[in-house]
């Protein structure tokens, strides 16, 4: 069996690259999705598709609706999502990259530091399980395949 897993969060640090690393490591069935990780191009995908817009909210609007195509397509074929939670960047699409799998009926692992558990604590009890570390995520990965 090989799943599919969702990886929600920031993109501006290397913790999808250290969980592929480890699970590959591990030799986990898995094939990993997520979010577009190249920061320009998702600001500017509405741009690319739909030509020049007129003020910065109609491209940010544009912009938006192919993300969230694409976000919805791979959330949609992915078997579970993991949505990391990280101190230094403003969390607002993984929390709703994390509702709407929970919404969907998908299972979700949440990372994210115990300092954050009271802004987190009503997700957390609507995920599937809550982690503190990506390495935590992924003995709970290697644990569905046991």
């Amino acid at each position: 069996m090989r799943l599919t897993v969702y990886l929600a969060g920031e993109i501006h640090s290397s913790w999808r690259g250290e969980l592929k690393k480890k699970a590959l490591a591990l030799r986990l069935p898995i094939d990993f999705v997520g979010p577009m990780e190249d920061h320009e191009r998702s600001d500017h995908i509405g741009e690319e598709i739909l030509g020049k817009q007129p003020n910065a909210v109609a491209k940010d609007l544009t912009a938006s609706s192919f993300n969230n195509l694409r976000t919805g397509v791979l959330l949609n074929k992915a078997d579970l999502v993991i949505a990391l939670f990280g101190e230094q960047y403003k969390q607002w699409n993984t929390a709703m990259d994390a509702s709407a799998a929970i919404a969907s009926g998908k299972p979700v692992i949440i990372i994210r530091p115990e300092k954050l558990h009271h802004p987190l604590k009503e997700l957390s009890r609507k995920a599937s399980a809550t982690v503190e570390t990506v390495d935590q995520a992924l003995k709970a990965l290697s644990y569905i395949f046991e």
